[in-house]
């Protein structure tokens, strides 16, 4: 299943946030905190609460794991321009274009498949953990 979350019109030109953005592309949701708590760049906190706020949504709203989920796609694209005027001297006007960033991020769950070839390892080991214990308890108990 898929959650969709989007962060509009943040005042951060876009340049600078797909910088933040591709650090945390395809990374589990844990990871992706630790990378955006620590970034030091002024769009990492949005993104951040970006991220928070798509995990609760996809616990509370779908019921989903949140170890299961990672960041399968996420964009930046370019928002509204705000443009303003610098006046210079002989009555001339130099432009400057404020532009600012739509965030989507996408969030998933680890394929089934995958999950299952997890589970069906660790099933196993299990399994051999448990017939060792037994062997050490019977030789215990032999002599």
């Amino acid at each position: 299943m898929e959650v969709k979350a989007s962060l509009n019109n943040l005042r951060t030109a876009p340049r600078k946030v797909r910088q933040v953005v591709d650090l945390v592309r395809n990374k589990s949701i844990s990871e992706a905190r630790n990378l955006l708590e620590f970034t030091v760049k002024k769009s990492s906190e949005p993104v951040l609460k970006l991220l928070n706020s798509a995990v609760s949504s996809a616990v509370h709203d779908f019921k989903l794991n949140e170890v299961d989920l990672y960041v399968s796609k996420i964009t930046v694209d370019e928002g509204p321009k705000l443009k303003r005027w610098h006046a210079m001297s002989r009555g001339r006007a130099y432009p400057i274009i404020k532009r600012t960033s739509n965030i989507n991020l996408i969030l998933s769950e680890v394929n089934q498949t995958e999950k299952g070839k997890k589970n069906k390892k660790s099933k196993i080991k299990m399994q051999n953990d448990n017939a060792k214990l037994k062997n050490k308890k019977r030789a215990k108990r032999d002599t």
